[in-house]
């Protein structure tokens, strides 16, 4: 080859085939994208996980207040007054208590014959004009205490004396006392005095448990009502709850005595025990 020509290199122009696989890096989410997507699947696993921990709960107070509505259907003196036979038929919570524990245990029901055998009395007033009691001849007695008919028709005593218009408390306890009257004002005014009184041993004098005070004034007829010659009726009823000892006597006094009406209906007396 001669100095002077020079060696010039071929064009070569090369083709890949596979030039248009080139990769390209994709584009990176943000960081606080992931974490929130995190975030927000911890939140709802929480989520289903207090559902669940709830929805047991409400099985289990459901199954304890199953259980107490059968035991409570149950009668008490079933359970309590045989321990062997509550054992088998209450369940856990009886099987749990030892049989010392159920003697010890004491359901206090009154029997029937103890109500019935409770202290009474109803005491009513006389149907005649006088103030002398039907069937007998004692009077009135003095300091204005009311007589009453003791026995027969209505009247009648249970586990209580009778002594001069007293009653007379044969057992303790809390009685029921009552007592109404009725009277004739005729005067224009006069002063009406109802009281239910109590003698007892523990003191010297008459105790007064209730009163009824009255200025009772005849009250004026219209003239298109006819007026009942001499009457101007008046009622006084008093009750209460009183604690009476045995050998307490409760009578009844009224001033202007002589002014009472006479009629069982109108006038009485009586007496129960509540407790024990």
């Amino acid at each position: 080859m001669a100095e002077g020509d020079v060696d010039t290199c071929p064009h070569v122009f090369v083709v890949d085939a596979h030039s248009n696989c080139v990769s390209v890096p994709g584009e990176k989410k943000p960081m606080w994208a992931t974490a929130g997507q995190q975030l927000l699947l911890l939140l709802v696993g929480l989520a289903m996980l207090g559902l669940v921990v709830q929805g047991f709960f409400i099985y289990t107070l459901y199954r304890k207040m199953e259980v107490l509505s059968q035991d409570g259907s149950r009668p008490s003196y079933l359970n309590l007054s045989n321990p062997q036979a509550s054992g088998q038929q209450g369940g856990t919570m009886m099987g749990q208590m030892g049989s010392k524990e159920l003697n010890d245990i004491h359901i206090q029901r009154p029997h029937p014959e103890q109500v019935q055998q409770r202290p009474f009395a109803h005491l009513m007033g006389s149907d005649t004009d006088s103030n002398t009691p039907v069937g007998s001849n004692t009077p009135v007695e003095e300091n204005n205490v009311v007589q009453w008919i003791n026995e027969g028709g209505e009247a009648i005593t249970h586990q209580m004396g009778y002594d001069k218009g007293r009653l007379l408390v044969e057992r303790e306890g809390y009685y029921y006392l009552y007592s109404k009257v009725q009277l004739n004002a005729v005067l224009e005014c006069s002063l009406i005095l109802h009281k239910v009184m109590k003698d007892t041993s523990a003191y010297g004098r008459s105790i007064e448990l209730m009163r009824s005070k009255s200025l009772r004034c005849r009250t004026p007829k219209p003239v298109s009502v006819k007026p009942l010659d001499g009457e101007d009726l008046w009622n006084s009823f008093l009750a209460g709850i009183f604690h009476l000892q045995r050998g307490d006597k409760i009578f009844v006094t009224l001033d202007n005595i002589q002014k009472i009406r006479p009629g069982t209906a109108d006038n009485f007396m009586g007496a129960f025990m509540i407790y024990p």
